[in-house]
């Protein structure tokens, strides 16, 4: 087998992270056997296009590290990609369909469909264009060649698919086998509209053909549309390709498919980029932008609706794409969860060296005017590194490395300082000032030492101590700490903290 696949979004908006798990099993499932993905822009309804768009997508696969073989800004030999390109392919092929008794012209108008919604309204049904109401309408099937020829030449048409009567048709599915439905159910969708454009199926269809797709993988959105793409093969005549309908993104409560209105409420994104609507000015998150690294973003994207069948979580691209099969995608909606994604964060920022983090660090102290030497800064990372989610977390981990605090928890201080602590303070300082050249080691034994032979509370004197030089009961090893701000700057925020305590 030598896949071809293809992703294809409309340039609406933003890129959805639900699109972008569709477009990463699309290069899972090809790559593992060696095959070809492209990237096409579906842009026939230009009243939905909006400006910057593909740029997006462009830029969001780019960042994620999803490389396409062919497509949009790659090229490739079945250029173009973008389907307001090939807009003189499509008319061809719809009027094939008409001379081969598969399409019929229709010169309905929306008033006259309006009435007819209207008329089925008052009779308590639904009104539909299919195989029960055509003859009745206004179209080839029940016009004259000399009126159908008049109205050609003089007024506006469209070109309906004509579904056969009673027919039963078959979509095999990779991930749900066997969907049958009864052609006498479905509409006879426009496939070429009024304006001189194809709609989305026929355009879809025509381009999957000439590109050589050989399996359409998408969400399971386009099942519905599944029995009309099959009879567009049969009707050209066309192998159809393979398809496999991907479950949705849910909600985290499992209610509905995840939406930017959860992700606004909740708190997390739902797009790989930040996005700023061209018209409102609205700015929705974006994964890059809060702090996600895109080896986690894929891996997290890759287990929602997949396992590979083992225990494995923390998988390369290189490991999903060995492992991927449309076998193990699950036929039911996959949860978001917020916490996991994060999880999957915090595993791959402890696979990055310091010297791998330093970068970001280094920006985030300059943004708070400091200057601090590499080494220094390599030394703290590694202090902190275990603790921290995003690479934005870092000053708030950190910032009592290079500043004295000015506040105190006032949980830790209710909880903790209470009376006499002020005295043993004092005489912890004087120990850790007495170990002169400072160690860290001789003075944490020193401090433990006191704090034993005087049956302290260890939690008490301890979290005080932190609290003096840190501002908070958090933090590395104290006597790190100690060991990085020196023994001068210790003294000063342990009388601050006293002062200020009292």
């Amino acid at each position: 087998m030598h896949p071809r696949v293809r992703f294809a979004p409309s340039p609406t908006g933003p890129l959805h992270i639900g699109g972008v798990r569709t477009a990463l099993y699309n290069y899972l499932f090809c790559k593992k056997f060696g095959g070809e993905i492209l990237l096409r822009i579906e842009d026939t309804d230009q009243t939905r296009f909006v400006p910057g768009a593909e740029e997006y997508i462009v830029e969001a696969f780019r960042w994620l590290g999803i490389n396409f073989d062919e497509g949009v800004q790659v090229g490739g030999k079945f250029a173009p990609y973008k389907q307001s390109e090939r807009m003189h392919i499509y008319k061809q092929y719809a009027l094939e369909l008409v001379q081969n008794g598969w399409a019929y012209y229709a010169f309905d108008t929306p008033e006259a469909l309006n009435e007819c919604r209207k008329q089925a309204e008052s009779e308590k049904r639904n009104f539909q264009y299919d195989v029960h109401t055509r003859n009745n309408l206004c179209n080839s099937l029940t016009l004259s060649e000399e009126e159908v020829k008049y109205k050609l030449e003089n007024e506006h048409y469209v070109i309906r698919f004509k579904y056969p009567e009673n027919v039963e048709i078959h979509v095999h599915d990779i991930i749900r086998g066997d969907v049958k439905i009864d052609s006498q159910l479905l509409d006879d969708k426009v496939l070429y509209k009024s304006d001189g454009l194809p709609t989305y199926h026929l355009a879809n269809v025509v381009d999957d053909h000439l590109m050589e797709i050989t399996h359409v993988i998408r969400g399971e959105e386009w099942l519905p549309s599944a029995p009309l793409h099959v009879m567009l093969y049969k009707a050209f005549g066309w192998e159809a390709p393979q398809f496999a309908h991907l479950p949705l993104l849910l909600k985290p409560d499992g209610n509905g498919k995840l939406s930017k209105r959860d992700g606004d409420r909740l708190g997390f994104p739902v797009f790989p980029l930040q996005w700023k609507d061209p018209q409102t000015g609205e700015i929705s998150s974006g994964y890059r932008e809060t702090g996600y690294l895109p080896e986690a973003v894929i891996n997290m994207l890759a287990l929602l609706g997949w396992n590979s069948g083992t225990e494995q979580e923390i998988m390369s691209l290189d490991e999903l794409i060995q492992a991927f099969s449309l076998d193990k995608v699950s036929k039911s909606g996959a949860k978001f969860d917020l916490n996991k994604a994060r999880w999957f964060n915090h595993q791959y920022m402890q696979h990055k060296t310091s010297e791998e983090l330093s970068g970001d660090f280094e920006k985030i102290l300059s943004e708070h005017n400091l200057q601090v030497p590499h080494d220094k800064v390599i030394k703290v990372i590694e202090l902190v590194k275990e603790r921290i989610y995003f690479a934005k977390e870092l000053w708030e981990q950190t910032s009592y490395f290079f500043i004295a605090p000015d506040s105190y928890n006032e949980q830790v201080i209710k909880k903790r300082w209470k009376e006499g602590v002020t005295e043993h303070l004092q005489k912890v300082l004087a120990i850790v000032l007495s170990v002169s050249p400072f160690d860290k080691i001789t003075a944490h034994d020193a401090v433990m030492n006191y704090i034993q032979t005087n049956e302290l509370n260890m939690g008490q004197i301890m979290n005080c101590f932190r609290l003096a030089l840190v501002g908070d009961a958090k933090g590395p090893d104290l006597f790190e700490i100690i060991d990085f701000i020196g023994v001068d700057e210790v003294k000063k925020r342990v009388e601050t903290a006293i002062a200020s305590i009292g």
